[in-house]
């Protein structure tokens, strides 16, 4: 039955219960949720996502699927040519290439699932897809080719994108990667332009083979940059 009127209440008029009040001994907190609140912070702050909601929700299946997550190595700062941050940047090229690399061959679905979840448009993500015939799955270093080339303005420039994020050199340093790498993106993006005669770009191949074989046939920035126009 409902509890009497309080005394002074008036008539038909029913006080609400208090509060249920709760102790810190009531209340189990997991001990590793603060340590996991405490990186999910800082994920958040360094890879500064356009829609933390969507973001949250790619950050947590990663992390309970035991997958790459989708973090920043660290804070990406504008330059002057982006209008807004809205749109593939290196540091997310790089997520999802941890993310994808694994597979050589990755769904469609999967991959819109996770350029989803990096909040990036998708109108981006179809005009990638557009400029090759992907028909069963999206072959990973192909699209990761033109997310290289999305970045930039040049095939030159594009190879500097894509020796800068699949480097294991320390930032700064001279960002190589395998020549067999290389020549695969290159010859790739070469094959989409039609402005490079395919006699030019297998003349370039062999020369910068034979320019790093001395290096362990690993392809350095200042291998192709030096005194080339971008």
């Amino acid at each position: 039955p409902p509890a009497p009127p309080a005394r002074g209440a008036p008539p038909g008029r029913i006080m609400p219960v208090p509060d249920v009040m709760f102790c810190a001994q009531q209340i189990h907190v997991p001990p590793e949720l603060p340590n996991i609140m405490k990186q999910f912070t800082k994920a958040a702050i360094r890879t500064q996502p356009h829609d933390i909601l969507q973001w949250s929700y790619g950050y947590f299946c990663a992390l309970s699927n035991g997958e790459p997550l989708p973090v920043k190595e660290r804070v990406e700062m504008l330059v002057a040519t982006q209008k807004n941050d809205s749109g593939l940047t290196p540091g997310l090229l790089k997520i999802l290439h941890k993310q994808l690399s694994k597979k050589e061959t990755v769904s469609l679905q999967e991959l819109q699932i996770k350029w989803k979840n990096l909040c990036l448009p998708v109108e981006q993500l179809h005009s990638l897809l557009r400029l090759d015939n992907f028909v069963d799955g999206v072959p990973w270093m192909k699209f990761f080719a033109l997310g290289c080339s999305a970045l930039s303005g040049s095939l030159i420039s594009s190879m500097k994108q894509a020796c800068e994020i699949l480097t294991d050199d320390p930032e700064g340093g001279a960002a190589r990667i395998p020549y067999d790498t290389f020549a695969f993106l290159y010859s790739y993006l070469a094959g989409l332009d039609e402005e490079i005669p395919q006699e030019e770009a297998e003349s370039f191949l062999s020369a910068l083979k034979e320019q790093v074989a001395r290096k362990d046939y690993m392809v350095g920035v200042a291998d192709f940059s030096v005194n080339r126009m971008d």
